[in-house]
């Protein structure tokens, strides 16, 4: 026998199954508890996120994992504006990152366009549970938490999960797509000769320094006296070979010079570049502009991916790379084809041992006196001596830092304190260099240069090393009497001068090694590459974006048409004074009521409670014409935090005759419908 169905079976037959089922409601007050809010206007909380995808972003700015997370985090913005919203929630491991400040520069420097909390607490980490860095938890929109992933690598999974909740959530009607606008750190930064350079190489017999002006994705070339020679890279991110003006990288690090070929170590694109300087063109050394997530030892230079190149050196015809993706350092002997693992178990720790059984924490830097490499271990805050001959039986060595401790402790052991092998405490160093005996390292996140030096006893060394701070106070600024840094990443020793990428401050200092003035490094004439920038759709009647369809109007001849469009802001939400109020007309098809300099033009209504009034000159008294009317305008959360654009969109016929009535046309948003009993 036929059974009846009620409407509720009906619908809920027809209803599509969630791909992500979930129990789990996720409070409002979640976000609750950090110290502050980048990004945006001020704190997020989980109800105004109703609609929106969430990913949550569990990082701390020094991790290479959390890095290598950011380009999946920008190709999902990228691939869902209007459907996804980030958040970046930074739980500090190191003391340095739990200043807002310094989470501030982070942000500007990895070009983060999402919203940043700073979890200085770890409170919002402890109520997710997350145990590592990275950690992406998912939110739907309906508010529920559907789990977490951890790790790196997972790009093209939640890209997968966004595109099956879009398709459940549009089809079942909790999806919002009102786009969100967020006030970008970015925007905040003056535009400066050099943006975030993160390393220097100073040559001292061709009497040149060459930066890496990172954030501008170019090398720039001066001479010792600060004569501008050469800018290389067009500035634009990228991965292009060519001439100097036409070359692209993507965030380049360390260098190294052989003779008239600069090496490059083109680190946001897995990449090492070569500069041939007399013919003045880039091409492309080893890499295939993919990261290796494989974990291979090696292989062919161009079919063999590298993972995050940090820095270079080269010591008889061999090109060492500090690979920081991989915790490794890896080697290529010039002229070969191949390019391979050199020291380095890829295990992240501070071990010392035999080359093939020592284990690193992001290698960073490189100085070298001929014999060893002296590598900065920033995630271990420790200093390492790497011999260069595999088959001497000499082992890689700790000078500074602890290490060998039980597995993955020495990872947490940092600090500020002067003091000999183990005893002595870093916190993140990144640069390092060589002059004479002794050995400079920037202390990035103690903004401070330290000196070390071998301990002599009875005037005979005795293989232990002493850590001195040398420059900084240990607070970051901009003072140059006495000097102090803002994470300062790169150093670099010529003619008596020491060379210092003052990172966050987007400058390179000189220090006088035997006085310790300090002076900072102009390069006359240097100015920020003048990119060109995408051209942006502006247009309110983006293809695809659903009309409201308004029944024809008919209304008198006079010298405008007018509209009055009611813009309504959502419960919870305040009307945002900051954001302009704009419309568009437009219309569907040749006509000749409306001038052609009115069509297309983003004006400015006149707007008398949250009514858009809206006065467009008629080019003849009488006629039709099929219209379509845009008015923009923005509301914000009650905190600030989140900023919605709201764009209204009808389709009007229009009729103007000689005996209608003079008024105008009002638009509104239809309300959604008032549910019924048992539906």
């Amino acid at each position: 026998a036929d059974t009846a169905t009620t409407g509720e079976e009906a619908a809920d037959e027809e209803r599509p199954e969630n791909p992500f089922p979930s129990d789990i409601t996720v409070p409002d007050g979640i976000l609750d508890g950090g110290a502050a809010w980048l990004n945006c206007g001020g704190p997020i909380r989980m109800k105004d996120l109703r609609g929106k995808i969430v990913i949550l972003d569990f990082w701390t700015y020094c991790c290479i994992n959390c890095i290598h997370v950011l380009p999946d985090l920008k190709r999902i913005e990228r691939e869902f504006p209007e459907e996804v919203v980030v958040i970046g929630v930074h739980s500090a491991k190191f003391d340095n990152e739990k200043e807002t400040g310094n989470i501030r520069r982070a942000v500007q420097r990895y070009e983060i366009e999402h919203p940043v909390v700073n979890d200085s607490r770890m409170l919002i980490w402890r109520k997710f549970g997350a145990r590592a860095w990275p950690t992406i938890a998912v939110v739907d929109p309906e508010g529920k938490f559907l789990g977490a992933l951890s790790g790196e690598g997972n790009g093209d999974r939640l890209v997968e999960i966004c595109k099956e909740l879009i398709e459940y959530h549009d089809a079942v009607g909790t999806l919002d797509r009102t786009p969100i606008k967020f006030e970008l750190e970015a925007d905040k930064l003056k535009p400066t000769p050099m943006k975030f350079p993160g390393k220097v190489l100073a040559d001292e017999t061709g009497g040149r320094l060459f930066v890496a002006d990172t954030n501008h994705n170019r090398i720039v070339v001066a001479s010792l006296d600060g004569k501008l020679l050469e800018t290389i890279g067009s500035g634009t991110i990228g991965w292009k070979d060519g001439g100097f003006d036409e070359a692209r990288f993507d965030h380049p690090h360390g260098m190294a010079l052989v003779g008239t070929r600069l090496y490059v170590a083109d680190t946001e694109n897995h990449l090492i570049r070569v500069v041939d300087l007399e013919k003045k063109t880039v091409e492309t050394l080893a890499g295939t502009g993919e990261q290796d997530r494989l974990r291979t030892f090696g292989g062919k230079l161009k079919t063999t991916a590298l993972n995050s190149p940090w820095d270079l050196a080269e010591i008889d015809g061999t090109l060492y790379v500090a690979m920081a993706g991989p915790h490794q350092l890896w080697s290529h002997e010039l002229g070969s084809d191949r390019i391979a693992v050199f020291s380095g178990t890829g295990r992240e720790d501070v071990n010392d041992g035999p080359l093939d059984e020592a284990n690193y924490a992001q290698p960073s830097g490189f100085a070298t006196d001929g014999r060893a490499l002296y590598v900065t271990d920033s995630e271990g805050s420790a200093i390492r001596r790497v011999p260069l001959d595999p088959e001497s039986k000499e082992e890689v060595t700790t000078l500074v830092g602890t290490h060998d401790l039980p597995r993955g402790a020495a990872l947490f052991e940092f600090g500020d304190e002067d003091g000999v092998g183990d005893a002595a405490r870093l916190q993140h160093p990144i640069g390092i260099a060589i002059d004479g005996d002794a050995l400079y390292v920037a202390d990035a996140y103690n903004h401070k240069i330290k000196k070390l030096t071998r301990v002599v006893e009875d005037g005979k060394p005795t293989g232990e090393w002493r850590s001195d701070t040398w420059l900084g106070d240990g607070k970051s600024g901009t003072e140059l009497e006495p000097p102090r840094f803002a994470e300062p990443h790169g150093l670099s020793v010529a003619r008596g001068r020491m060379y210092v990428a003052d990172t966050n401050n987007s400058r390179v200092l000189a220090v006088d090694l035997a006085t310790k003035k300090t002076t900072e490094f102009v390069v006359a004439g240097l100015k920020p590459p003048k990119i060109e920038k995408e051209p942006v759709d502006d247009t309110d009647f983006a293809e695809g974006k659903p009309f409201v369809g308004i029944a024809p109007q008919t209304v008198g001849s006079g010298k405008t048409l007018d509209f009055a469009v009611t813009m309504s802001v959502p419960d919870g939400f305040k009307w945002n004074e900051d954001f302009p109020v704009r419309y568009q007309i437009r219309a569907d098809a040749d006509q000749t009521l409306v001038p052609a300099d009115q069509l297309g033009k983003r004006l400015a209504p006149e707007v008398v409670e949250k009514t858009a009034r809206i006065a467009v000159p008629l080019a003849a008294k009488t006629g039709s014409a099929d219209l379509q009317v845009a008015v923009s305008y923005g509301y914000c959360s009650s905190t600030g935090g989140i900023c919605k654009v709201k764009t209204l969109r009808f389709r009007v016929p229009v009729e103007v005759t000689a005996d209608g009535a003079r008024k105008p046309i009002v638009l509104a948003e239809p309300k959604p419908p008032t549910p019924q009993a048992g539906e």
